[in-house]
């Protein structure tokens, strides 16, 4: 067991487990505790890296800007994220800061308290990029003292400062989208449910086929990409094989669906519909063109550069979720049900 842990239960006379529950983002302790915890935690690791390091208070004037290593900001994959990066790029350029890129591998996730950006204390403040930034990484980021704003992630007990989509919504609107075209048989393809933006797009799904009275079978997978959607959409036609709609939980995944779908003889959308999520820059280039959801995300990007400038410029704020509309966009991939025979 950690140091820390045992140190925070002591000085809060409290147990080791309630504090474990509250680093770790974890159900089971009441708000005002888990506000005292982590108070308790930051001021710990803050005396540690001040004193142990004997740390200046001077800037270094650089915002850090973090994505998971297996997200590829490579237009000519998934460019959601650079799309994102843009976005923060253009409001960080008129300010006085400079902006550093990295990725997060493996092992900087196993040890964030080694994370020489801020054990350094390279960077002014960081954007956190991406649902697999893991909340066992998060926490000891708020704690250490340096400004964080999550993008695309959502902690789901601790509060912190995040720009999000309004994942949940937008999936409603995409199934009750399906709904209206007569689809009763939906199947979602997903990534992990531990993802908040997978977690909830999910719940979007659910709710609306619940209010209609349908069930909706869902697949789900441990990365969200073209791969992992042609092998979803396989297990999804073996494990219920009458759907007539395919929804998935990003533009990637939609479509690899799409060409397993072809590959095994369907037409889409005369055999079956097939819906997207994100809007990626390609979307509108895919054959047919994909219906999918628009996620602002040049948007995304740009509040939580300005979310993070504000907290750099201010005395300390209370967390804020800020949530971004997103809108439905029709192209070629959807059609009125016709069950396949």
């Amino acid at each position: 067991m950690p140091t820390s842990v045992k140190s925070i239960a002591q000085e809060l006379s409290i147990s080791t487990a309630s504090v474990s529950r509250a680093l770790n983002d974890q159900p089971g302790v009441g708000e005002n505790l888990r506000a005292r915890i982590l108070e308790k935690a930051a001021e710990l690791d803050l005396r540690q890296h001040m004193g142990a390091r004997g740390l200046a208070s001077a800037q270094s004037f650089t915002l850090g800007f973090f994505i998971r290593k297996k997200q590829d900001l490579s237009p000519y994959s998934d460019p959601f994220y650079g799309e994102i990066l843009h976005g923060v790029e253009q409001v960080v350029n008129g300010s006085a800061y400079h902006l550093a890129i990295a990725s997060l591998d493996d092992e900087m996730l196993r040890d964030p308290e080694s994370f020489r950006y801020v054990r350094e204390r390279r960077i002014d403040g960081m954007i956190l990029a991406g649902p697999d930034i893991p909340a066992d990484f998060i926490l000891p980021m708020l704690r250490s003292g340096v400004p964080v704003v999550l993008v695309d992630n959502l902690l789901e007990f601790t509060q912190s400062h995040a720009v999000t989509s309004d994942d949940e919504g937008g999936a409603y609107q995409a199934a009750r989208y399906l709904l209206a075209l007569g689809h009763t048989q939906i199947g979602l393809i997903a990534g992990p449910e531990a993802w908040s933006s997978n977690r909830n797009r999910e719940r979007g799904y659910r709710r609306a086929l619940a209010e209609a009275g349908y069930p909706l079978a869902v697949v789900h997978m441990d990365w969200t990409n073209i791969d992992t959607g042609r092998a979803a959409f396989t297990r999804l036609l073996a494990q219920a094989p009458d759907v007539t709609a395919v929804a998935a939980v990003n533009d990637s995944m939609a479509f690899g669906a799409l060409l397993s779908a072809r590959a095994a003889g369907l037409r889409v959308p005369h055999d079956l519909s097939i819906i997207g999520f994100d809007d990626l820059s390609w979307a509108a280039l895919s054959d047919p063109p994909l219906t999918t959801i628009h996620i602002p995300k040049h948007q995304l990007g740009a509040e939580a550069a300005r979310r993070l400038l504000s907290l750099l410029n201010a005395t300390p704020q209370v967390a804020t979720h800020l949530l971004l509309s997103v809108s439905l966009i029709e192209r070629s991939t959807c059609a009125t049900c016709t069950a396949r025979g």
